[in-house]
């Protein structure tokens, strides 16, 4: 945490870290001191929840208590009855009469009645009263460092162990603070890691920033687009579109991108996407599932007969085309009428048969329409893009902000790495209402309600302290948190279990192996609401930076430090993910570690997995079978602690690529491969606080557990491998320096 520029006022760069002398060819960045601000009221009290704050209205200070939702004028005293667990007092210490308020001589510990003007909530844009947070200005040998009070009970967010054991006792020993009314049981991540990502000083970000009033209009075209997309698959192909093939395409578009929306493509070359126009494809004439029975496998292979003679018969196809498909057709279907014997296998080999006969005809008619499907749904994306830039430019004037101002210059020095910044100035925010029902935190804007745990509500309120430089007071932070789930909600989807494959992270005790034994401490793909460290890319840099986000991996350019890539499985990511993995590790002569996680597809393989066994950077090469590691899931956020796991329905390698510093730094040698291989053993269910709950759950079936594993075809089955769901490596292909766990 002392190693990044968390609080700096706006405007100021980045944290300059002296170098201790020259090693290789570039400057080794030291850590700043860990220097403390100076704390008017003691570590007990902080921890306990108490902030000194301000009253406008009355002029004085007050003390607020975050987690009983308290407020006193008087300095509150450990060991005061808990209001909410024992409001009358009956339990609590004996009254002095130093704490006792003038007004009411009557109450203890001072306690004393509010006036009525305290009854009023503050009058802030989002209802959301935070402590007053005091910011000295940052040097680079005076560091601030964010103070985060700690839930009693749970691990403290402090900065670094030699800080923990450098602070002394600001007050004698006195009992244990009252239990807070509520607790998180579980913590599934580590935000006092320390960053070791080195990049150079950058430039502000000019993405404009976010606003409910903008992300409501953009998730509502997103919607529509989504909409589009299924009519146009329907009315021209006589198909659903592919499972979270919409989610797919944005992620590949991403890749190519170049258009000022966060989400939505607007400026790709080339505008039809390989990825959609491949899924499409692979559904037509009819989408393949698995199937189990005997019964099913001949109802299936009648059906793709039937559909690719009457598709055949509707388009303009070439007479030989036609010739082949109906023989082929014909020749199937008087078999089934024949051969009441068969078996599910035979069945299965009669239609792969048919698929290989049939299928080049039936793509060649079908091309021409699924290429206007993708062509379609891009021109509607550049559409809804350029309305929304409209609408968000013209919010921004009406506020006296504009989007043009010239970026300020930066220095070519090294900084360990920190959030991103926008160079734009945020508008006033509108009122977000805010709610707990149970453990669930709900937040409104306008009748649309978004809601996350309260466990990530309070990890994201963490965040925000150690990233956000422009929002001291929190007056900010609703409207930001609405826009961030906002956000993923939209680009997850809105069907039962949808995109949450596209966000899934590995398991606690993966995460600590991998920091333990490797030095791992920045994730390259993560999320605010999925990330273990406090340091990650993530999709979204105009919202995510706020919270901790140093934006897209593929424009993160590190010069040192030790990563774990966990990337969503999409094809054209993954292959663009190991030319930037290649190029930095090219580019740098200091210890950079890259430690990847993706799905051993190998039916056919996929581009990345081939060039990253192939790469001259690779040290080694492990694999994780399949139904024998899981994956928390991408909903961790909001989804019951029994669905917090999933196992994994195919296997998944993991792949070391290190330049040669990086290598002597963090080489995988066995006791450390042991130790890793060991956090992978320990189930997500059995772990215990803080950890995941213990309560069994039914192995997931292969359409289920699918999430996770969105290649082209894999997904419910597609395709030409029913008996090999898997998609398991052959022995023989396997690389000759791995190992299986």
């Amino acid at each position: 945490m002392t190693s990044e520029n968390h609080g700096t006022v706006k405007g100021e760069p980045a944290l300059v870290m002296s170098p201790s002398g020259p090693s290789s060819s570039q400057d080794q960045p030291l850590l700043p001191s860990t220097s403390k601000p100076i704390q008017e009221l003691p570590d007990e009290l902080i921890q306990a929840g108490w902030s000194k704050c301000w009253s406008k209205r009355e002029n004085r200070p007050y003390y607020f208590n975050r987690f009983t939702n308290q407020s006193l004028w008087e300095m509150p005293v450990l060991g005061q009855h808990d209001v909410i667990s024992d409001p009358l007092g009956l339990n609590a210490a004996p009254a002095s009469g130093e704490g006792a308020g003038a007004g009411d001589a009557s109450l203890g510990n001072g306690q004393r009645k509010r006036r009525l003007s305290e009854e009023i909530p503050p009058g802030t844009p989002n209802s959301f009263k935070r402590p007053k947070v005091e910011i000295t200005p940052v040097t680079p040998t005076t560091p601030t460092v964010p103070i985060s009070p700690s839930t009693p009970g749970t691990k403290p967010w402090s900065s670094t162990t030699d800080a923990k054991q450098a602070q002394a006792p600001v007050t004698a020993p006195a009992p244990a603070p009252a239990p807070a009314p509520y607790r998180p049981t579980a913590v599934y991540w580590d935000l006092d890691v320390p960053t070791n990502a080195v990049i150079k000083e950058r430039a502000p970000a000019d993405h404009l920033p976010p606003h409910p009033e903008i992300e409501l209009q953009r998730a509502q075209l997103t919607g529509k687009l989504r909409q589009h997309y299924h009519e146009l698959c329907y009315q021209r192909e006589g198909i659903e579109p592919p499972r979270e093939s919409f989610n797919r395409w944005l992620l590949e578009r991403k890749v190519l991108d170049k258009g000022s929306d966060p989400l939505l493509p607007s400026e790709c070359d080339p505008i039809i996407s390989p990825s959609m126009f491949r899924e499409v494809m692979n559904d037509i004439p009819i989408r393949l599932s698995r199937i189990k029975y005997k019964e099913e496998a001949r109802k299936l292979l009648f059906k793709y007969a039937e559909a690719a003679k009457k598709m055949i018969d509707s388009r303009n196809a070439t007479p030989d085309s036609r010739k082949v498909v109906k023989w082929n057709v014909e020749d199937t279907i008087n078999w089934l009428r024949k051969d009441h014997s068969a078996s599910k296998e035979d069945y299965m080999d009669r239609l792969e048969h048919l698929r290989k006969q049939c299928g080049p005809h039936v793509a060649a008619v079908a091309k021409d329409s699924v290429e206007g499907i993708c062509t379609k749904i891009y021109h509607i994306s550049t559409e809804y893009v350029r309305r929304i830039r409209q609408t968000h430019q013209a919010l921004l004037k009406d506020c006296n902000i504009t989007d043009g101002a010239e970026a300020p210059e930066v220095q070519d020095r090294l900084v360990y790495c920190y959030p991103v910044r926008l160079a734009v100035p945020s508008p006033p925010q509108p009122r977000v209402e805010l709610h707990f029902e149970n453990d669930i935190a709900c937040l409104r804007f306008k009748g649309e309600m978004v809601k996350v745990n309260r466990n990530y509500f309070n990890k994201l309120e963490f965040l925000y302290r150690y990233s956000c430089i422009d929002d001291s007071r929190f007056e900010k932070f609703l409207s930001r948190v609405w826009c961030l789930i906002k956000r993923y909600q939209v680009m997850f989807g809105s069907g039962v279990n949808e995109g949450t494959g596209l966000q899934g992270a590995l398991p606690v005790p993966v995460f600590e192996a991998l920091h333990k034994q490797f030095g791992v401490s920045f994730e390259c793909f993560a999320s605010p609401l999925n990330c273990y460290f406090k340091q990650f890319c993530s999709a979204f840099p105009d919202i995510d930076g706020f919270f901790g986000s140093r934006g897209p991996f593929l424009n993160f350019c590190p010069a040192s430090g030790s990563f774990e890539a966990n990337p969503p499985f999409c094809e054209e990511l993954m292959d663009t993910m190991v030319t930037h993995f290649e190029e930095l590790l090219k580019r740098s002569n200091e210890p950079l570690s890259f430690i990847i996680f993706v799905p051993e597809w190998r039916d056919p393989p996929t581009p990345a997995l081939t060039r990253m066994e192939a790469s001259p950077f690779r040290r080694h090469q492990m694999t994780v079978p399949a139904f024998e590691h899981e994956y928390r899931s991408g909903s961790q956020h909001i989804c019951k602690r029994e669905e917090m796991y999933y196992k994994a329905v195919h296997g998944t390698a993991v792949i070391f690529l290190q330049n040669a510093a990086g290598f002597a730094k963090w080489e995988p040698n066995p006791e450390r491969l042991q130790e890793l291989q060991t956090a992978y053993r320990a189930s997500g269910r059995t772990l215990s606080s803080p950890g995941p709950s213990s309560t069994p759950t039914p192995t997931p079936t292969a359409n289920a557990a699918a999430d996770k594993d969105p290649k082209t075809g894999q997904e419910g089955a597609s395709t030409d491998a029913p008996a090999n769901p898997d998609n398991a490596s052959p022995k023989d292909k396997t690389a000759p320096e791995s190992t299986a766990v």
